[in-house]
């Protein structure tokens, strides 16, 4: 049993003895809103700048959660949380701290960017700590198999930071589809107006000075060194594959996540894609192979666990759109609709955005909606402190949205479609014209079948000192 959960057990242990002796209200000793530390749950930060910050702001509306430490690599990040948690030990490596405060620590959260998810989240969950991971889960598919098999290994307690997981408009569509309202599902668009960072650009050149309050090389973590560049951070690293998982990486948890949530399927089989020709020249792209596109399209194939065919689910992000569908009137208000997603049935459609009730096509059948009881569980505190009462319940015994068994292999399909878009790539710089072929997926040994090549995408490099295993 992890330390932390043994000194749990052992205040709720001594609690009870003494009450033998004096029974003395909680509100007497600690006055209101008092919380025994039986009932707290100690939490570190790993990356806690930007969304970092948000997030364990977030987990700290719980009355029971106590930020404690706070980790990260540049002294700038920090202040926000440091601000916040003037009380919480600061470290900057993250391996350190775990070492000296693992039996004080119950959970982690990791806001770090996307290429140091899997070994911080890896290396918490080996101690038998909770964890709150933000989305993707992690920077490579074999990375989300991995973590999913030692979420069940270390018996702790899990959730991405996907949010809208937790939302009542992803709910209300899964009562819709269940109810039968739009048939069969055969065909989803899902799609984003990001990237809102520079993509499909020139690596960076050049030499610049290192910040004094960055420590370049932990924030490297486990990728292959390169020279420090402005251009990589404090946010683009999103449109760098070194570090970051592009438009789908960023967004994909969130829009598609009503579709592995609603629909029988499982892992995809087959992919392919198209990318902007954002180099000089068609065959020329020597210069923006390590950055993911401005706009791309991709295809992905799902055979459906009931045994009803294929779901077809088609993404879109750098501001593609499908069509509109011609159930939508000039009348009919959607609401923001930059991202969104489109469910096509077998006697109906369905249309959802990320801040609005789903829609059934034409608008006119809204009564519908409105008559259709809500029969799924809602999660009224959040995402965030529905996880802090899930850890404290102990492993097993409070379900949370996200947890790493949905998560993961939610996050291998997603990434799936990076996979595509690297194997484009990669093709057009061989001059392989026109550098698009269907690629097709055995999810169990996870590989790629008819284009060898591409399968140097399913894992991230990971240099030496920085274990996954």
């Amino acid at each position: 049993m992890p330390k932390s959960q043994n000194r749990r057990k052992f205040l709720k242990n001594a609690g009870a003895a003494a009450a033998v002796f004096s029974i003395v209200p909680r509100y007497v000793i600690g006055g209101n809103g008092f919380v025994a530390p039986s009932d707290t749950l100690y939490i570190a930060g790993i990356g806690v700048g930007g969304k970092g910050e948000s997030d364990l702001s977030s987990i700290a509306e719980s009355k029971n959660a106590r930020v404690s430490y706070l980790c990260d690599v540049d002294d700038r990040m920090v202040a926000g949380s440091k601000k916040n948690f003037p009380k919480a030990a600061y470290y900057r490596d993250y391996r350190e701290m775990l070492d000296k405060e693992a039996k004080n620590i119950d959970a982690v959260t990791v806001s770090t960017p996307d290429h140091t998810h899997a070994v911080a989240t890896m290396a918490a969950m080996q101690l038998g700590k909770h964890v709150y991971v933000q989305k993707p889960l992690t920077h490579s598919i074999k990375e989300a198999r991995m973590l999913t098999e030692a979420a069940k290994k270390y018996k702790v307690v899990t959730q991405m930071g996907n949010q809208w997981a937790s939302a009542e408009p992803v709910r209300r569509m899964k009562e819709i589809v269940d109810a039968g309202l739009i048939g069969d599902v055969t065909k989803v668009y899902a799609w984003t107006d990001r990237p809102v960072w520079p993509q499909g650009i020139p690596t960076p050149t050049g030499k610049h000075k290192i910040p004094a309050e960055l420590d370049w090389d932990l924030w490297l973590g486990p990728a292959t060194p390169i020279d420090f560049h402005p251009a990589y951070l404090p946010f683009n690293w999103r449109g760098w594959w070194k570090f970051g998982t592009g438009a789908l990486g960023d967004m994909g948890c969130h829009i598609m996540d009503p579709v592995f949530r609603i629909l029988p399927i499982d892992y995809p089989s087959e992919v392919e894609c198209s990318v902007t020709a954002n180099y000089e020249g068609f065959f020329k792209p020597a210069n923006y192979a390590d950055s993911c596109p401005a706009s791309s399209v991709i295809h992905l194939t799902f055979p459906r666990t009931d045994g009803k065919g294929d779901l077809k689910l088609t993404w879109m992000d750098g501001g593609l759109r499908p069509e509109t569908p011609e159930e939508i009137l000039p009348t009919d208000d959607l609401g923001d609709m930059s991202n969104g997603v489109i469910f096509e049935g077998t006697k109906g459609k369905m249309i959802g955005n990320y801040s609005k009730e789903p829609m059934l096509l034409p608008t006119s059948r809204r009564g519908e909606i409105d008559q259709l009881p809500k029969t799924i569980k809602r999660v009224p505190e959040g995402h965030y402190v529905d996880w802090v009462n899930a850890c404290l319940a102990g492993y097993g015994n409070h379900e949370v949205s996200s947890p790493f068994d949905y998560a993961g292999p939610f996050t291998e399909a997603v990434l799936m479609g990076n996979l595509a878009i690297r194997s484009y790539q990669l093709q057009a710089g061989n001059n392989e014209y026109p550098g698009r072929k269907k690629l097709y997926w055995d999810a169990k040994n996870m590989k790629i079948t008819n284009f060898d090549a591409a399968n140097a995408f399913v894992m991230s490099d990971l240099r030496p000192g920085w274990k996954l295993s």
